[in-house]
């Protein structure tokens, strides 16, 4: 396979689980795959086969990174597959971490799409804001007389069900 297949396969194979965790939130199965690292793994084995040819430059420029070393890399048409590949493999680990929490808190799906696709493309800005939103569902989430910020109290009838 060439360099760009696999640079573009990486992604390929992430965006069904990231479509589950956007647009199929709650569904027995989403939960079950969210709660497994397998779908990462052919996004790692892409990874690695566009690292091993490239690994001496890798291993140069991750044991003493610089700037020049990383642009060196990034010249090589697999060492930037190999850092897109890591790339899309870590975004996806933190969708699926971020998917499990929001479940966790009852942060409501009409939020977390959003916030899920934010970070597919720009993770940094996803997780922060994902956060920051997570820090204030747990500070709520533990006030004994609260719920969840977004779900009403039960009802007198469903406290007794």
């Amino acid at each position: 396979m060439t360099t760009p297949t696999l640079f573009d396969l990486a992604f390929t194979l992430a965006a069904p689980f990231w479509a589950l965790l956007i647009l199929a939130p709650g569904w027995r199965w989403t939960d079950r795959i969210a709660a497994s690292p397998l779908p990462m793994v052919p996004v790692l084995a892409v990874y690695l086969a566009l690292a091993v040819p490239v690994f001496p430059q890798l291993w140069a420029a991750v044991s003493r990174p610089d700037l020049a070393g990383f642009q060196e890399l990034l010249r090589l048409g697999g060492g930037a597959g190999a850092i897109w590949a890591q790339v899309i493999a870590w975004d996806l680990f933190l969708g699926q971490w971020m998917y499990r929490e929001a479940r966790e808190l009852r942060i409501p799906p009409l939020v977390m799409g959003p916030l899920l696709l934010l970070t597919v493309l720009l993770s940094p800005l996803g997780v922060l804001l994902f956060l920051a939103l997570r820090a204030v569902a747990r500070r709520r989430h533990r006030r004994p007389d609260a719920t969840s910020p977004w779900h009403p109290a039960p009802t007198a009838a469903e406290q007794h069900t």
